[in-house]
């Protein structure tokens, strides 16, 4: 019926429009007093002053300080409040789970890690879920109804048919068919997964390397090789979840995998991920190799190279760089994106002397030609990403002053 609360135009959804609107500008620029907020949405001082009134009123504005070094009286800063709500991410690997809890401007207020060695049940993997959760809590000074949202980035991804784990083998515990209604019955707050690599690209997307941009790859590489597909501004997530799971790709150079789910590799893997690094390494003769897990090898191995200008370490990166633009090549073929995004430790090792001989091989096997450039999430950028992800769920529910 015309006329009623929530019908689009009445002075009730403006109103929560205009407060989304300056809730989003003091996240993006901080504290701002009432005049530049009137000047940057377009509103009116006496309609400005009236909309700090009421976000202040409902505990989603705090006035904090004021302005100084300007001509005339100090005005009244304002900026979005903190504790007007909390979520929470979760980046899950063999070895370990990470969580983290951010307030509402996305400020980390608590970590917790969980060690989670060996084989596990399906009950051992709630537990330790809810460990790293409540750990991140109680760093955080909170209960665990505080938070209003978790998103858990794990390798691989859930089937969205049959709520199953694909593409990630070599994570125990995570393929029970009972697993998400088990932890939904454990966690008293709307749980969302997500695959980790596609994380990382939701984090560059909006804090890093690919802000403004609506058709990017991400292409992974640490633990596993693996991609993110940005199309039109969204994750393109496949049928089952395993969009960008290139790590399965037949590529020239490498012997094909057959049955690769059950292996967990394919051709790009084994031709381009972090464990070809080292072997490629020792066949070109490069000495004072590392011992360690190969990622963390592969990435010092990669800085080293990066810092050379001859020898087996530049032979070493050239080729690597060669072998890293065979995979990208097909994907490029495919999706003609408009930006390439280089993440991952074993590729953002080789900076810009990495990207620029990555970029020249691409302009060689492919038809199109992508700006490439190296990720600037490089701080556990999964767990960013997922923080990035449950947050923006949350402000949606917190700042949605129409109801």
């Amino acid at each position: 019926m015309a006329g009623t609360a929530g019908t689009p135009g009445t002075p009730r959804v403006l109103r929560a429009m205009n407060d989304r609107a300056a809730l989003d500008l003091l996240l993006a620029h901080g504290p701002l007093s009432r005049t530049r907020i009137g000047k940057l949405t377009g509103l009116s001082k006496p309609t400005a002053s009236q909309l700090l009134a009421r976000l202040e009123a409902a505990g989603l504005v705090l006035a904090t300080g004021t302005t100084e070094g300007r001509p005339g009286p100090n005005a009244q800063l304002y900026e979005v409040n903190p504790a007007a709500g909390h979520a929470a991410g979760l980046d899950v690997t063999p070895e370990r789970v990470l969580a983290a809890v951010a307030d509402i401007t996305g400020r980390t207020v608590g970590t917790y890690e969980v060690p989670a060695p060996g084989r596990k049940t399906a009950g051992a993997v709630v537990r330790q879920v809810t460990d790293a959760l409540d750990g991140a809590v109680k760093a955080a000074g909170l209960a665990r109804d505080d938070v209003r949202r978790l998103v858990v980035a794990t390798p691989g991804a859930f089937d969205p048919t049959t709520g199953r784990l694909r593409y990630a083998s070599h994570l125990p515990g995570w393929h029970s068919p009972t697993l998400l209604d088990d932890l939904a019955a454990a966690l008293p707050m709307p749980v969302e997964y997500e695959n980790d690599v596609n994380l990382v690209a939701v984090a560059e997307q909006r804090l890093g390397a690919a802000r403004g941009h609506e058709d990017f790859v991400l292409l992974w590489n640490e633990g596993g090789l693996g991609a993110a597909l940005v199309l039109g501004g969204r994750l393109h997530r496949g049928w089952t979840g395993g969009a960008g799971e290139v790590g399965f790709l037949p590529v020239p150079g490498a012997p094909l995998v057959r049955q690769v789910t059950r292996a967990n590799s394919g051709g790009y893997q084994e031709l381009a991920g972090s464990q070809a690094v080292p072997k490629l390494a020792r066949e070109l003769g490069v000495t004072g190799i590392p011992s360690g897990p190969y990622a963390e090898t592969a990435a010092a191995l990669v800085a080293r190279a990066a810092a050379e200008e001859d020898g087996p370490l530049r032979e070493l990166l050239g080729t690597y760089a060669t072998r890293l633009a065979t995979g990208l090549a097909s994907l490029v073929s495919v999706l003609d994106p408009e930006l390439v995004v280089l993440s991952g430790a074993s590729l953002t090792a080789g900076g810009e002397v990495l990207r620029a001989l990555v970029q020249a091989e691409l302009e060689e096997l492919a038809a199109s030609r992508p700006k490439l450039v190296v990720g600037d999430v490089t701080e556990r950028p999964v767990l960013r990403g997922a923080l990035e992800s449950a947050l923006a769920a949350t402000r949606d529910e917190v700042f949605d002053t129409s109801r």
